[in-house]
């Protein structure tokens, strides 16, 4: 049976990735913050009749917690197939470059940067014994710079000075993995699961949660001809599915 880990995923749309792989037949790890938050969830899953699932205490801001929840699910499989770094955060609506505060920036790098990176290193030697590991970095259509500076593009207007830069550098990191890895059976890939309905927005987007972890989870089931180091965006290009960097 494969197994996935999946950061952030006790609600919104790690929630509904963990419910999708679920019925693909995988074993999922739930990651979550919060034990009890994450218990929760996969009591719920259960009684939906999704019982190859089990939660993970993981704060990805916390190198004590990771290495943790390394040695955690070291002891219950061998082997992981897919990892889904999910967990992300917004630090408000309102993101003057000219004014918001380091702090803020910070904090938003730490889990949407940081966290990526220090997860992702943490349980690569998990994922190199998986036949085919997928990795799928949940990013942002926000993220991209080419449409930023694009006043044609629809969110042209939404500029931000923490979490727009942040997806950009989750980004980057993202196709320098993926260039690292180049020669080995790895899929590594960003996902831009789309303006969604969720309480990470106020439920202000207009797509639902169903579709864009539908998105995420079509990522971490690529076969072994799929892409890797792509920007995968239905929102930006959805006549290619690729976005521009």
């Amino acid at each position: 049976m494969k197994t996935a880990l999946i950061t952030g995923a006790n609600k919104s749309i790690g929630f509904e990735a963990a419910r999708q792989l679920l019925q693909q037949g995988y074993y999922v790890y739930l990651g979550s913050r919060d034990a009890h938050n994450g218990q929760q969830a996969v009591d719920q899953l259960k009684a939906e009749g999704l019982t190859q699932v089990e939660p993970i205490q993981l704060d990805v801001t916390s190198s004590e917690s990771i290495a943790a929840a390394r040695v955690a699910l070291g002891q219950k499989t061998p082997v992981l197939d897919v990892l889904i770094n999910n967990a992300g955060i917004l630090g408000g609506m309102v993101q003057p470059a000219s004014s918001t505060g380091l702090s803020t920036i910070r904090e938003v790098f730490d889990t949407n940067v940081f966290g990526v990176i220090g997860v992702t290193q943490a349980f690569l030697d998990l994922l190199r014994q998986s036949p085919a590991p997928r990795i799928v970095n949940v990013t942002s259509g926000l993220g991209s710079l080419t449409l930023h500076t694009d006043p044609s593009w629809k969110y042209y207007p939404v500029k931000g000075a923490a979490y727009q830069p942040s997806k950009a550098a989750l980004n980057a990191y993202t196709i320098m993995l993926a260039y690292e890895l180049r020669e080995t059976p790895f899929k590594v890939n960003a996902v831009d699961p789309g303006y969604t309905a969720t309480d990470f927005n106020h439920h202000n987007g207009p797509g639902s949660v169903q579709d864009a972890a539908a998105r995420v989870v079509k990522a971490a089931l690529l076969g072994p001809d799929g892409p890797t180091s792509q920007f995968f965006s239905d929102d930006n290009a959805p006549e290619t599915g690729i976005s521009p960097w």
